[in-house]
């Protein structure tokens, strides 16, 4: 499988009229699965989940930093707390461990360094509308992956918006740049026309566009600050399109070829 990483705009397929300017809305959420206690608490069939502590203001890519933090200080509290005179091997033990510790430290910045390109932290978008739409139309467990992998794309990616099409039907989550005041059914239609109408419906290739141009583009649906685009597609075969992943940041190369391939794992479940 291939992925085009797109840095100049969108293919003509994809042209759309500028972007309407719209005023500053409060966030209001237009639709909402039916759901209750307990089905929070059902098994995610997905499989794929990153592990994280759940932590509300956490980054667990700097973990290993206070890891580092905590075994050099505990060496450090070791080492003045001995009465007896410090011997030779325990000096050296000492020495490596520190060291270690200091490996742990420096590893978050040795990653990023790596990367070949430092990733932004996202930003929620000040204007456009925060959505949660699932065509009626599919069945129960499906709607039930949907909402789980949606949800698990925005949590543990840089995403802001995502858009998941299974042969058809949509599940839309997250912010997005859609008209005001329409019902479930109006959104789900806006939704699908604009599918419709940017060619998305038939993507064929996975398409990466690290460096979005926004009003450059002028896809309209998108969220104002959008810097990031990444479009994965359901496909059988090359004639058979059975649907796409979209997600969207407003992160500069917000997504990694880990990230890529994980969101490419998630696609999996939902092709076929």
């Amino acid at each position: 499988m291939s992925i085009q990483i797109c840095n100049s705009p969108f293919l003509p397929k994809f042209a759309h009229t500028p972007r309407a300017q719209i005023s500053t809305r409060s966030t209001r959420i237009f639709a909402r699965t039916e759901s209750n206690s307990s089905d929070q608490q059902q098994q995610l069939n997905l499989s794929v989940l990153r592990f994280t502590f759940g932590i509300p203001g956490f980054d667990e890519s700097y973990l290993p930093r206070w890891i580092g933090y905590g075994f050099g200080s505990l060496l450090l509290l070791n080492d003045l707390s001995a009465s007896a005179p410090i011997t030779e091997s325990q000096l050296r033990s000492e020495a490596l461990g520190l060291s270690l510790s200091a490996f742990s430290i420096a590893l978050p910045y040795i990653g990023k360094f790596l990367k070949g390109s430092e990733t932004e932290e996202r930003t929620l978008p000040e204007e456009g509308e925060q959505v949660f739409v699932i065509s009626s139309e599919i069945g129960d467990s499906l709607k039930e992956d949907l909402a789980w992998g949606t949800y698990v794309l925005l949590r543990n990616t840089s995403t802001v918006a995502v858009m998941i099409s299974v042969k058809g039907e949509l599940c839309v989550r997250g912010y997005w740049n859609c008209p005001g005041e329409m019902s479930k059914n109006q959104l789900h239609d806006w939704f699908k026309r604009k599918v419709d109408e940017n060619g998305l419906a038939d993507v064929k290739e996975t398409l990466y566009f690290p460096e979005y141009g926004g009003s450059d583009l002028s896809w309209d649906i998108l969220p104002d600050g959008t810097r990031s685009l990444f479009v994965q597609p359901l496909v059988q075969n090359v004639n058979e399109p059975q649907g796409f992943l979209l997600v969207a940041s407003t992160a500069g190369y917000a997504y990694s070829d880990k990230d890529r391939a994980w969101i490419g794992a998630i696609a999996e479940k939902f092709r076929g």
